[in-house]
């Protein structure tokens, strides 16, 4: 039988969203770059606009479209409560050598092999492109050291040593987090 022919009623009820649950530490400042704000802001803008609309006008009678349907309104109610709570800081003086929220950092692991991270806001971790978010343990040891220093980092496989060899402020620079 088509689906044209049942009543919404007809169809069981999707398992309703799970709420997403903040990465941020209680109490801590939802902080986020100018760009990490404005892709926040295009998403939500372009799921809005584009995608919510047609998706509603099949929810009515198709039970994927109304699970699509709450899952995007699911994302659009966090985006909204991250975009409202960012504090979006801007990257400290260019020439400033100390790793702040914003930096991209190059390491060097006791094997001599180098990584590059960018430290960025929860909403904007990317880790294929190296980007961490500022509350991870990795950026917690490297923020307030500079290039040459040497930090400790608690890995799931033990203390790993790090040595800093360089803090740019460069945001359009793309950081890779691969090794060199």
């Amino acid at each position: 039988m088509s689906k044209a022919f049942l009543r919404e009623s007809d169809f069981p009820d999707p398992s309703p969203p799970v709420p997403v649950a903040s990465s941020l530490p209680d109490g801590a400042k939802n902080y986020i770059t100018p760009e990490g704000a404005e892709k926040l802001r295009a998403e939500l803008d372009e799921l809005k606009v584009q995608i919510r609309p047609p998706l509603a006008s099949e929810a009515a009678t198709d039970i994927d479209a109304k699970s699509e349907l709450q899952r995007v309104d699911q994302r659009i109610r966090h985006l909204n409560s991250s975009l409202r709570t960012a504090e979006i800081v801007g990257p400290p003086i260019p020439a400033d050598p100390v790793v702040r929220f914003g930096s991209n950092v190059t390491v060097r692991d006791d094997t001599g092999v180098e990584s590059t991270y960018r430290l960025v806001g929860v909403d904007e971790t990317l880790v294929e492109k190296g980007w961490i978010s500022w509350v991870s343990p990795l950026a917690r040891a490297l923020i307030n050291s500079k290039a040459g220093d040497v930090v400790q980092v608690r890995t799931p496989s033990g203390l790993r040593s790090l040595q800093i060899v360089r803090v740019d402020y460069d945001s359009a620079r793309s950081s890779s987090g691969m090794s060199r």
